[in-house]
């Protein structure tokens, strides 16, 4: 049987633990935090977003290993360089225009085509890698999984707060990213080659010169042989990126059974799928989202629910059941937007909001190293 290996990628907030300021201080991070992160550990466009990604994980604990270990090396290695970092979709207050951009021809010529889109792309994301068994498969899952791209982008949201503003949306990330060219809910596609002639179209005629440059919710990764879900915002727990990473397998892993005897996923227009995409970055885990079928607004709470119902006959054999319950939760306790909010409110201050992520960001991973 083929093995469904998965791997997250998370952009950190470099920042100022006394003024909670983003400082494009990168290149010491990465100095300090090489001996023990090695090539996992690399640089953004932005110098002050670090990103760092897991191994290949054969499963959700080795995944959950990963996750736990990397941010406390990544912390660490912050601190011994007198920085901090923090996860959240957005910084609470630091302005764009004061980050420095990192050097390089591939970052330049992104700056170049892109202009004031990409300066201006002060975004931080989790991406979750998974691998299916064959470009076809790979293009049918992609086709199907779209569905879901609203459920998870809620339950990640952690990006309320834009230059000081709240913005009233629960994953502003999301519109800021919108801005790119060729992003979004992905089109359906017939098979692999109609993907690879879209691709090579594009090439053809200087729109991007690879598939990197398509930055859809999901997409296949041009190198990795992985479907990659690049919906979600970097969520603040580490609990949660398990948590997304494990919901994302166990989605693939179900669609993938269904297929095998026959019994396709309902497929959805792309348009249907971007007024719940909408939703879930407008209200977050309290809003509603559209049951097509039924034509019918869904609390969003009740889908979370019945998206768990739904994996619930794979999640045993994926070693995986622990890691989604945690959506109970964040069901309980907001997610991060929900929190960020939740201590504004309380003081007025969005420093204490920064305060608040770095100390979330690491939260448990100190106590995971112990044992």
């Amino acid at each position: 049987m083929h093995r469904f290996t998965l791997g997250v990628e998370e952009e950190f907030q470099i920042v100022d633990p006394a003024t909670g300021e983003l400082r494009s201080h990168v290149s010491e991070l990465l100095v300090s935090g090489a001996p023990m992160l090695g090539d996992q550990i690399k640089r953004e466009l932005h110098q002050s977003i670090v990103e760092v990604g897991t191994r290949i994980c054969a499963d959700v604990p080795e995944l959950r290993q990963e996750i736990f270990r990397i941010r406390r090396e990544l912390s660490a290695a912050a601190e011994r360089v007198g920085l901090a970092v923090a996860a959240a979709g957005t910084h609470p207050f630091s302005d764009w225009k004061d980050q420095v951009l990192s050097p390089g021809d591939r970052y330049d010529s992104i700056v170049e085509e892109l202009q004031q889109l990409a300066r201006s792309l002060l975004i931080f994301g989790l991406h979750v890698h998974v691998a299916v068994p064959d470009r076809n498969t790979m293009i049918d899952l992609m086709n199907e999984v779209r569905y879901f791209l609203p459920h998870l982008l809620a339950l990640s949201a952690s990006s309320p707060f834009w230059m000081g503003r709240d913005t009233g949306l629960k994953s502003y990330r999301t519109t800021v990213f919108r801005r790119f060219p060729r992003t979004g809910v992905p089109d359906h596609f017939g098979s692999w080659s109609e993907y690879e002639n879209y691709v090579q179209l594009l090439v053809d005629l200087k729109c991007i010169d690879d598939a990197k440059k398509i930055w859809w919710d999901v997409r296949p990764h041009p190198t990795f042989g992985t479907l990659e879900f690049r919906v979600c915002d970097v969520p603040t727990r580490p609990e949660t990126a398990v948590m997304l990473g494990a919901l994302v397998q166990a989605i693939i892993v179900k669609l993938h059974r269904l297929r095998a005897r026959n019994l396709g996923f309902r497929l959805y227009r792309r348009a249907l799928i971007e007024e719940n995409k909408w939703r879930a970055a407008r209200w977050g885990i309290d809003g509603k989202l559209i049951d097509f079928g039924k034509r019918a607004e869904v609390p969003m709470r009740a889908l979370a629910l019945e998206l768990l119902e739904f994996i619930d006959d794979v999640v045993d054999e994926l070693g995986s059941r622990d890691a989604v319950e945690y959506v109970h939760t964040v069901l309980r306790e907001g997610t991060s937007a929900d929190r960020q909010l939740a201590v504004h409110r309380s003081t007025g201050d969005l420093r204490a909001v920064v305060r608040h992520l770095v100390e979330e960001t690491r939260a448990g991973v100190e106590r995971e190293g112990v044992h």
